[in-house]
């Protein structure tokens, strides 16, 4: 079919694409198109804040599993990724964490990317903010994505916190304030007690323009190319094939979904691509290479009593927590269960904190993590905030309808690991403080036999899993595995950019649909001034 023209195709409705939809269709001159392959964000378990606990798995995901663990026990590992409106932002546990200045100075100094220093950034993540608690110099007040505290942490979430202090780990209020490090409770992408995502920060209010399309359920077949210049993407549609036209495409697919969207239409390692039968546009090596992610170790602890979350899987707790929320917007299901959290050092010769721990007011809440056989527990995440290891993603087959393989290369490197089992061992003394063990009858996982550096490891190996946060795919930078300029421009193609996590040179240390949501913005603007 042939398709209407639009000064932008944005492709890919996660995080990053909503952001980008919504602001250059700021300017009414213009004409945008979102496509997104998943469905509308209508589910209700998308706007309750505890509802990530339910989507994990299921068909707001994409289904993914990773490629055999070769340094995890040949695991094949559930890959969670967002196949709705939203993206991440839709079914992720809505912490909000920045990362550290550190990080953004990496990019720019060491990294190739000019333009995306800390100083250089932090407009745009303020602009994003719309911050209930927090203002001045660190904080935005007025932006699309709603921020706040939790309404009321579990009694339980409250005791970890009092036992990071035990243990040594200051008291830190704000994790995207002036100090990274120390433990507290998280403050969540929500707004009056519902999810704020990125499609209800940013696409909502702006639906109704007439210059703004938003298609769904639309998979992307290819990127179309007259010599080197984007001019188009096909999709499929209702069982249909259509193309549209644009000026420039935009790509937002996210880390694994950008990558597999250019090696379809041509644009990747040439070998690769041949041997899938796909014509060769442009010769581009790094496109899909560079996978970065967090690998997350969980522990957990059955409790003493009903004090968790868990409580609240039986049906008569269940009911009465859905009729305080649709009354009162109050109670358990205003909690996003991943509550707390720390940000801290494996060994403290570390500048700055290495490890990032997450307690979970709940245990069994996600899809491969043990839960408790008297049905209450409590879980405590930790993962290494700098992996060195590096993954891919491929083509399986020149089918757009089929996954892609995803290679994480989880704890390759000997650093990760050791970290890891750092982890392990600093969250299990976390727990053991005096705060927690009036609430505590026995540790579930890994269980009092894992005592040594190398039982941490090895349970690491078993265990360990991701923690939804790929990035690198396509990465920006100037040398020769670089997919992408600092202005997001695709290297040696015309009209078209990458503009999601997969640009990201190495991961940031903290959640990253911050970072991701920072880059949609900042986007906007390279693209609003190259117009």
């Amino acid at each position: 079919m042939a398709g209407d023209a639009f000064d932008y195709i944005v492709v890919g409705g996660g995080s990053a694409g909503c952001v980008v939809a919504a602001r250059l269709s700021d300017d009414p001159s213009v004409r945008v198109l979102l496509l997104e392959a998943g469905g509308k964000d209508t589910h209700p378990y998308i706007h309750m804040p505890v509802g990530f606990a339910k989507m994990t798995g299921g068909p707001l995901t994409w289904g993914l599993t990773t490629a055999p663990q070769k340094h995890a026990n040949n695991r094949e590992i559930l890959y969670a990724q967002g196949r709705v409106l939203g993206g991440g932002s839709s079914i992720n546990a809505e912490v909000f964490t920045r990362g550290h200045a550190a990080d953004y100075d990496r990019w720019a100094n060491d990294e190739g990317c000019p333009g995306w220093s800390s100083a250089e950034v932090k407009p745009y993540f303020l602009r994003a903010e719309g911050n209930e608690t927090f203002a001045g110099e660190h904080h935005g007040t007025d932006g699309p994505l709603g921020v706040s505290n939790l309404q009321t942490p579990q009694p339980i979430t409250r005791a970890f916190v009092q036992s990071c202090q035990q243990f040594g780990i200051s008291y830190n209020p704000d994790f995207n304030g002036p100090v990274q490090e120390g433990a507290g409770t998280y403050q969540m992408t929500i707004r009056n007690a519902r999810r704020c995502s990125a499609a209800v920060a940013y696409l909502r209010p702006v639906i109704d323009r007439k210059n703004l399309t938003v298609q769904t359920d639309c998979l992307t077949s290819r990127i179309l190319f007259s010599g080197n210049r984007a001019t188009g993407v096909e999709y499929r549609q209702n069982g249909q094939v259509r193309t549209a036209r644009a000026a420039e495409i935009l790509v937002t697919a996210g880390a694994v979904g950008s990558p597999k969207i250019m090696m379809l239409s041509g644009v990747g390692p040439a070998t690769h691509l041949k041997a899938n039968g796909i014509e060769v546009v442009h010769d581009l090596p790094g496109v899909g290479q560079n996978l970065n992610d967090h690998f997350g170790v969980d522990i957990v602890y059955e409790l003493k009593g009903p004090t968790s979350l868990n409580k609240y899987d039986k049906l008569h707790w269940m009911l009465w927590a859905g009729l305080q929320y649709t009354l009162f917007k109050t109670g358990p299901v205003t909690s996003n269960v991943v509550e707390g959290g720390a940000f801290w050092y494996s060994k403290r010769s570390e500048p700055i904190p290495d490890l990032q721990f997450h307690f979970l007011a709940g245990a069994g809440v996600e899809a491969g993590v043990p839960a408790i056989p008297s049905g209450s527990g409590c879980t405590l995440n930790s993962y290494v905030l700098r992996p060195k290891s590096r993954g891919s993603v491929m083509l399986r087959s020149a089918d757009p309808a089929d996954a892609a393989i995803v290679d994480p290369n989880f704890i390759a490197d000997s650093h990760d690991l050791r970290t890891a089992g750092e982890g392990v061992r600093i969250s299990r003394e976390i727990m053991n403080q005096p705060a927690l063990a009036k609430y505590i009858k026995r540790e579930h996982f890994p269980g009092k036999e894992a005592k040594t550096q190398a039982d941490f490891e090895a349970y690491a190996r078993a265990f360990g899993r991701t923690s939804y946060h790929p990035t690198g795919t396509c990465k920006m930078g100037s040398d020769d595995m670089a997919v992408v300029d600092p202005q997001l421009r695709v290297r040696g193609l015309e009209g078209i950019r990458i503009c999601d996590s997969s640009i990201m040179p190495s991961l940031v240390g903290s959640n990253t649909n911050a970072a991701t949501i920072m880059i949609g913005e900042k986007a906007s603007d390279l693209i609003r001034g190259n117009r």
